[in-house]
């Protein structure tokens, strides 16, 4: 089986090709050009693997949350291209590619959502199987859902911008931390292609983004405010 992925929902831009296990990725940092870079970055993996668009089996996209226009990219070109060769595709959580990337079992997955907020997700793996103990939120920092025992692994973004607030409310709880850790398509990719495996693609016209805010920029006078 083969599965491509992308995943363009932070200031990174990555792809991914999947095949019976083996992943090759490609990944750029390049600030808000994912529409520039994202189709030239897919050609080039897949001629480097030397395979064509009408040999995959389904396509894996982060749906978010994440970046608003980030995550409608990947969602559109996602759509695009398996609408072209009628194959199914793969929303993938983001918060839950952090997990699946940390290498560990037990993740608190937070992201920068900006405005003093972040997204927030808690996994706990087993038998190789992702379950999600805390859904997928928007909250603040020091109002982030609990969790409960120890030796929990915090990634994400939401860890190097707010580290002291997420320390103390996950005292003597964390294992360790790695606030450089950003989804990528990689990640994506072996998420995806589990849910293909289990006959879970999605027609490529019901895919949808995952957005957990609706307002997604303050007013001038918000922004006074602090």
């Amino acid at each position: 089986m083969r599965v491509l992925a992308l995943e363009t929902s932070t200031e990174y831009c990555s792809v991914a090709l999947w095949q019976d296990g083996a992943v090759e990725e490609r990944c750029e940092l390049v600030g808000q050009k994912h529409s520039e870079m994202l189709i030239g970055m897919l050609d080039e993996l897949l001629n480097g693997a030397g395979a064509k668009l009408a040999q995959v089996d389904g396509i894996a996209f982060g749906k978010g949350p994440g970046s608003f226009t980030g995550v409608r990219i990947a969602c559109g070109v996602a759509q695009g291209l398996a609408l072209g060769v009628n194959i199914p595709v793969a929303g993938i959580c983001t918060l839950e590619a952090l997990a699946e990337a940390s290498g560990k079992s037990r993740v608190i997955a937070v992201l920068d959502a900006r405005m003093g907020e972040v997204y927030h997700a808690v996994y706990e793996k087993h038998k190789d199987v992702w379950a999600t103990m805390n859904e997928p939120c928007l909250c603040m920092p020091e109002d982030a859902p609990l969790v409960h025992g120890e030796e929990w692994y915090g990634v994400g973004s939401g860890f190097a911008l707010h580290v002291k607030a997420l320390g103390a409310r996950y005292d003597g709880q964390l294992l360790g931390m790695d606030g450089s850790l950003v989804p990528q398509a990689a990640a994506i990719a072996t998420l995806g292609a589990a849910q293909f495996a289990l006959g879970l693609g999605t027609d490529a016209a019901e895919a949808l983004p995952l957005y957990l805010r609706d307002k997604v920029a303050l007013k001038t006078s918000e922004r006074a405010k602090g």
